[in-house]
């Protein structure tokens, strides 16, 4: 199982779930709908100075559709070249308890 974290700038958000939710079967998700930070070229902060927020979406989503993952936001980043979409995978292991 993988745990993805999604950051992009918030005008593309529905792009992002659009495509995740036509192409894997079954994601679930949670959002968090304003996240402030300084990425490599840029401050979102959701100030007068720098007016852009962010968002965050968490998915936990089964080995087999970790490729579809990768090419959904692979699709998304090819349409928004210029928006800072990052996308980091990691490893988990779930536990019964």
């Amino acid at each position: 199982m993988y745990r993805a974290e999604i950051f992009a700038n918030q005008s593309v958000q529905d792009d992002i779930v659009d495509v995740f939710e036509e192409n894997i079967p079954g994601i679930q998700y949670t959002i968090v709908p304003v996240v402030y930070g300084h990425g490599q070229n840029d401050y979102k902060l959701g100030t007068t100075t720098w007016p852009e927020t962010n968002f965050m979406m968490v998915s936990y989503i089964e080995d087999c559709k970790e490729p579809l993952l990768k090419a959904s936001i692979h699709a998304v980043k090819e349409k928004f070249s210029g928006e800072g979409i990052k996308c980091f995978l990691m490893k988990v292991v779930e536990e019964q308890i």
